[in-house]
């Protein structure tokens, strides 16, 4: 058998079948790990231009092609377009993107769909790569382009001609479906229902003010009091950072000001449990003394003695994973309940 050494070689030369990667790495001379990269054209990589043309002219001389290149499939079969790709920035550091993915799973599988996973952990050169390699797929029939939370996006322009659904966030101009929670609603609903109980002073510790789902929750807080006919009070509001630390800060200012709230509505259940904390300090019982609302429905408010307004997640998921299947179909062819520690307020 002959060795391979330098740009001479060829796996034919070899004995070989098809080129393979390895092949294009031992004539080019770098390892294969850099063949990858040029090849699936990676931006980021730190990798000379001298390099990259030797890689390529490598590739070139042994007829190497990247698996699944539309030049391998202008002769291949047909292959059934039974794949959904779901792709988002960050799937690990939220319950939300996770609860998405499995609604969209199970209702892709009832519609002999499959999904495909991928975080790209808002890295654009990991999104190109991730784009590249789904839109060589010829399996792949639509793609849910998701964010861990609501805002606005720009489209990639590869999924132009794609069936796209946006979840979770938007887009200007409007040229796809986008399903996002309605957080005005959720905020409207849970401030209601303290309002329903008969609270009047409703202390509101909301997120970040420059998040979407801060700034409409506001907006249901302000347009259910309005309901209820009380005035909105601008010192019962505190901005958090959706973290119990702060939530447990929050309610202490709250509890400590002239005519303290009977309720206090927190804009997540990370934050109700800060807050909850800080009540039991301040030696007050809830809900006996002090009404607590939390939002999401997480797990863990399962287990502080409540129930919770729950974020529109898997409801979304089931909204998405229908309308895109419908587009799928087509071109074949041609969330919000409440975390309640709440009580009626004690008359005086």
């Amino acid at each position: 058998m002959g060795k391979g050494n330098g740009g001479n070689g060829s796996p034919k030369d070899a004995g070989g079948g098809r080129p393979t990667m390895t092949d294009v790495a031992r004539i080019a001379g770098v390892s294969q790990s850099s063949v990858s990269l040029v090849l699936n054209e990676m931006s980021g990589a730190r990798i000379s231009a001298e390099t990259r043309a030797r890689v390529r002219d490598a590739a070139r001389k042994i007829g190497y092609r990247l698996p699944n290149t539309r030049q391998d499939l202008d002769h291949a079969p047909a292959i059934e377009k039974d794949t959904i790709a779901f792709i988002v920035d960050e799937i690990s550091t939220s319950p939300h993107p996770v609860v998405s993915l499995d609604g969209i799973r199970d209702y892709a599988f009832e519609q002999g769909l499959l999904v495909s996973a991928h975080a790209t952990r808002s890295n654009p050169d990991l999104e190109s790569a991730v784009l590249r390699s789904v839109l060589r797929d010829p399996a792949i029939a639509g793609v849910i382009y998701a964010t861990i939370f609501t805002r606005k996006v720009s489209v990639p322009r590869e999924l132009e001609n794609v069936p796209t659904i946006l979840l979770n966030c938007y887009a200007e101009p409007r040229q796809h479906m986008a399903i996002v929670p309605g957080e005005v609603a959720g905020g409207f609903a849970a401030t209601a229902h303290l309002t329903s109980l008969g609270h009047r002073r409703i202390g509101f510790i909301n997120g970040e003010p420059w998040m979407d789902a801060a700034i409409d929750r506001l907006k249901g807080y302000k347009q259910a009091l309005a309901t209820a006919d009380i005035a909105y009070d601008e010192s019962l509001v505190r901005n958090g950072d959706w973290l119990p630390l702060r939530g447990y800060e929050a309610a202490l200012e709250l509890l400590a000001i002239d005519n303290p709230p009977t309720a206090i509505f927190c804009g997540n259940d990370l934050m109700a449990i800060g807050a909850l904390e800080a009540a039991s300090e301040r030696g007050l019982r809830v809900p006996q003394d002090l009404s607590v609302l939390g939002y999401d429905d997480q797990e863990l408010a399962r287990y502080t003695g409540g129930c919770a307004c729950r974020r529109t997640c898997r409801c979304s998921a089931t909204t998405t994973r229908s309308s895109l299947a419908t587009r799928i179909r087509h071109c074949r062819r041609s969330c919000c309940r409440t975390t309640k520690w709440a009580k009626r307020p004690r008359k005086s």
